[in-house]
């Protein structure tokens, strides 16, 4: 008897994609965007091992970029003080300039505050409750936000952590520390004369709408389309600093 044979047809393209595929992207081009993201977004080792593989020169100072990353790794750790010293020591004008970036330094610095009466076998809130005194009740009055920040965040010392409201326990996720410490990149990128956000970013956001608009539209396109990042992982070996490039996509677009 004779096997029926198994087809090892190869299936067609879609239009689109064999139309994608004829455009050509330059490796100056793509080189110019990977190192655009390592220099916004603090990568500092990456960005050095990505200058001299593609040999090419980073558009920023390296120290630069290592000063942010110890900025940003204070915020995630929670050692605020040291973050605020760290930046004053970098731009001693930033926060002096920029009052809502100021506030919610140290309301993240009461917010650890907080939590460390929380860990500590005296449960004493004296620590916080001074803080709050003394750098963020003056500074309450001069703006509505920062007035009910700081009424939100002394609510953690009223209640049991397991009947805080759920706005309120956010406020001890890890997510806060994040957002603050993004906040400080791109106020520093800012005043160093840097994108605020990586080139990556927008033309992500840009691909994500395209995509949105065009099946809006009822254009003929794949049924799933990604978002192409693995040619920055596969064109130049693995990433470093622990990036996942192509798992980095849909945080992008979010």
């Amino acid at each position: 008897m004779t096997s029926p044979s198994t087809s090892t047809t190869t299936p067609s393209k879609h239009s689109f994609e064999r139309r994608l595929e004829e455009v050509k992207l330059t490796k100056t081009d793509l080189n110019a965007v990977v190192m655009d993201y390592l220099i916004s977004e603090g990568y500092p080792s990456a960005a050095q091992k990505f200058a001299s593989e593609a040999n090419i020169q980073p558009t920023s100072a390296v120290d630069t970029i290592q000063e942010r990353v110890a900025i940003r790794e204070a915020i995630y750790r929670g050692d605020i003080q040291n973050a605020i010293e760290r930046i004053n020591e970098l731009n001693p004008m930033l926060l002096e300039k920029d009052d809502a970036l100021h506030f919610a330094l140290l309301r993240l610095q009461l917010v650890e505050l907080i939590r460390t009466c929380d860990t500590k076998s005296t449960d004493d809130p004296t620590p916080a409750i001074n803080f709050a005194t003394t750098e963020l009740a003056p500074r309450a009055p001069t703006n509505p936000q920062f007035l009910e920040d700081l009424e939100r965040t002394m609510t953690l010392l009223i209640f049991e952590r397991k009947d805080l409201p759920p706005q309120i326990a956010a406020l001890l996720e890890p997510k806060l520390r994040k957002e603050v410490a993004q906040r400080v990149n791109e106020a520093l990128l800012k005043e160093q004369g840097e994108r605020t956000k990586a080139k990556l970013f927008n033309l992500v956001h840009l691909r994500a709408w395209s995509e949105q608009k065009a099946r809006e539209a009822k254009k003929d396109l794949p049924e799933h389309m990604g978002f192409g990042l693995d040619l920055m992982h596969n064109s130049h070996g693995k990433n470093h600093d622990g990036m996942q490039a192509s798992g980095e996509a849909e945080a992008m677009v979010a």
